[in-house]
């Protein structure tokens, strides 16, 4: 049974210049316990997608169609009120944001910020609340909790404020948990210490995880299923092993294929040419069909956009016969 599921989700922002369609038509479902990666060029509609599902996208300038929702316990996270979502946000579903060092209240100490969610959701007294910061601090692998509980965020490492945000997103115990590009500015040994932390947190509190990141590498390793996203649409979903053993969307082959560690050392790594479409106007036929030098580009859809179909078991793929088709050299 599903504990998150999302159906037909199109996002558009009024603006100025005119009309953005950020998401178009998005649908996914999200088991307890599970990993979905999100994954896709910034841009592709990754962040936006889960900032609807948390209710932190502002009304106007953002717009859901008539038929978007996305289901949570019985309720719909896109038509609840605000008193409703407060509720959820921080409790059930949590999140950490994309950037470690600007998302902590530079005027707050490390304990009174972790601290805070269980004051808000659970009623706890200040005292109660802060010996439990100093417990979630130890159990993310802050060294001396109590002490670096009283310090404030700029005494802190980019890699010791991420685990911090993860202490405050898991605190509560939420059932949900949306990571937006939770490694950004980090190196590589601390990447995988944090991607491993959420991994083993996960496992002992059974929280399903979206994480959100342009890596498939990073998904390749932590996602149980994969989600492709280009131009604001799911290009290509499939569990993990399966996409990631016959990836077909010319797209997803294309990310695959720019993964350093794929390619012998000194060969020239490949890359997408040019840049992803500006989404100012709705999509008319194959998006990808620009960038397409994997595939067949003469073949792409011109006159309508491609449908998403199964072309095996939760393998869902968009049907466009220049993405599909292999390029011959």
């Amino acid at each position: 049974m599903s504990l998150l599921s999302v159906r037909h989700l199109s996002v558009t922002f009024r603006t100025h210049q005119g009309p953005v369609y950020a998401v178009n038509d998005v649908s996914f479902e999200l088991a307890a316990g599970e990993t979905l990666g999100m994954v896709g060029e910034s841009g592709s509609g990754k962040s936006v997608t889960c900032s609807a599902l948390m209710g932190l996208l502002p009304a106007p300038p953002a717009e859901f169609s008539p038929e978007s929702r996305a289901l949570f316990g019985g309720l719909d996270l896109l038509h609840a009120g605000e008193k409703q979502l407060a509720a959820l946000r921080g409790r059930r579903i949590s999140m950490i944001f994309q950037d470690p060092m600007t998302s902590l209240n530079p005027c707050m100490c490390i304990g009174d910020q972790v601290a805070e969610p269980l004051i808000i959701h659970r009623g706890m007294s200040r005292r109660e609340a802060r010996r439990a910061a100093v417990e979630e601090l130890a159990r993310t692998g802050i060294p001396e909790p109590e002490k670096r509980a009283a310090a404030y965020p700029h005494e802190f490492s980019g890699g010791m404020r991420q685990r911090v945000m993860i202490a405050m997103a898991l605190i509560t115990r939420p059932e949900i948990l949306i990571a937006d590009e939770p490694t950004t500015a980090l190196d590589v040994t601390v990447q995988k210490q944090v991607l491993d932390l959420l991994r083993e947190r996960q496992r002992e509190l059974g929280t399903a995880i979206i994480l959100i990141t342009h890596d498939l590498g990073v998904v390749k390793a932590y996602a149980d299923r994969i989600q492709v996203m280009y131009a604001g649409s799911i290009v290509e979903s499939a569990p993990a092993a399966e996409l990631l053993a016959h990836p077909r969307h010319a797209y997803t082959r294309s990310l695959m294929a720019s993964i350093p560690g794929t390619h012998p050392v000194g060969r020239r790594l490949p890359t997408i040419p040019g840049l992803p479409p500006t989404l100012r106007e709705p999509l008319r036929g194959c998006a990808f069909r620009p960038r397409n030098l994997v595939g067949a580009p003469e073949r792409c859809l011109t006159d309508r956009v491609p449908e998403l179909v199964e072309i095996a078991p939760r393998h869902y793929v968009r049907n466009c016969p220049g993405c599909l088709a292999v390029r011959a050299d």
